[in-house]
C-alpha cells in the first residue's frame, strides 16, 4: 500500500475539522460557565485580599506559620482571604483566615497532577482554566500579599504589576513578605530594569517588602484610610475591562 493511500481522503479530514471546531466552540460556553458561577459566588466576600505562595511549603515551616499568622490577622481585622486553595502556603492562608472573622476562599484549579483542596476553605470554587482563576485573584482583590513562592507564584506577582503599571489594574497593595527571598529579585529591578531605563523609578513605588505581619496588615489599611475599599465609579469601569 503507497504512503498516499494511508492518508484519509478529503471529507475525513473536513469531518474531522467540523468535529474539533464543533468543540472549541462549546468550551466557550465552559469558559463562560466559569466566569459567571465564580463571579456570583465569590460578590459578597468584599473588602478581601489575595495571598500567593509556594505550595510546596509544608506545615511547620517558619514560611507557612508567617502566613498563617497573616492570614488571621487579616481575617480578624475584617478582610476575607483568598488563596489557591491548595496545599502549602495556600493552606497556611486559608488555615489563618479560617480561623478568623472572615471568610477563607480557595480557588482551586483542576490540574494533569491533581491538586488537593486544603480543608479549610468557607468557600471553594475550582476552575478548570487558569485565566479565568487569575482573573478572580484580581477581580475581588483590595491587596496582594505575595509569601515566597516559585514560577506560579512570580507570574501572579509579574502580572499584577503589569495591570497596576499599564492603568488596565487598580491601583493597590502589593506587598511581598520576606526580605530574605525577595530582596535580590527587588534590587534586580532597581539596578536592572530602573537601571536600564526598561521601567519607571517611580514603578518601584508598586511594590512593598514587608517582614512584620502587623506592618503588612497595616500598610493595607493605609492605602485606604482616605478613600475606603469599595472601588471608585472609575475603577468598577476598570475592572470591567480587565
Amino acid at each position: 500500500m503507497s504512503e498516499r493511500s494511508k492518508l484519509p481522503d478529503l471529507a475525513e479530514r473536513e469531518a474531522a475539522l467540523q468535529n474539533l471546531s464543533a468543540r472549541e466552540s462549546w468550551r466557550i460556553f465552559g469558559i463562560m460557565s466559569e466566569f459567571v458561577e465564580a463571579t456570583d459566588r465569590l460578590a459578597p466576600i468584599r473588602p478581601a485580599v489575595s495571598i500567593f505562595g509556594s505550595a510546596r511549603v509544608p506545615p511547620g515551616s517558619p514560611y507557612y506559620a508567617l502566613t498563617e499568622s497573616i492570614a488571621r490577622k487579616l481575617s480578624d481585622a475584617g478582610f476575607s482571604v483568598i488563596s489557591g486553595g491548595g496545599p502549602g502556603i495556600m493552606e497556611a492562608a486559608n488555615k489563618g483566615a479560617f480561623a478568623g472573622r472572615s471568610p477563607s476562599v480557595g480557588l482551586n484549579i483542576q490540574l494533569p497532577h491533581e491538586q488537593k483542596s486544603n480543608a479549610y476553605q468557607d468557600i471553594s470554587q475550582t476552575f478548570r482554566h487558569f485565566f479565568a482563576r487569575k482573573y478572580m485573584f484580581v477581580r475581588f482583590a483590595n491587596a496582594y500579599v505575595v509569601m515566597p513562592g516559585g514560577f506560579g507564584t512570580l507570574d501572579e506577582v509579574m502580572e499584577a504589576l503589569t495591570l497596576i503599571q499599564t492603568g488596565k489594574g487598580r491601583k493597590i497593595p502589593l506587598v511581598l513578605v520576606g526580605t530574605g527571598f525577595w530582596g535580590g529579585l527587588v534590587d534586580w529591578f532597581r539596578d536592572r530594569l530602573v537601571g536600564e531605563g526598561m521601567i519607571s523609578p517611580e514603578d518601584m513605588n508598586l511594590i512593598q517588602v514587608i517582614d512584620d505581619p502587623d506592618q503588612v496588615v497595616n500598610a493595607i489599611f493605609k492605602h485606604y484610610e482616605t478613600r475606603g475599599f469599595e472601588p471608585l465609579p472609575e475603577e468598577r469601569e476598570m475592572l470591567l475591562n480587565l
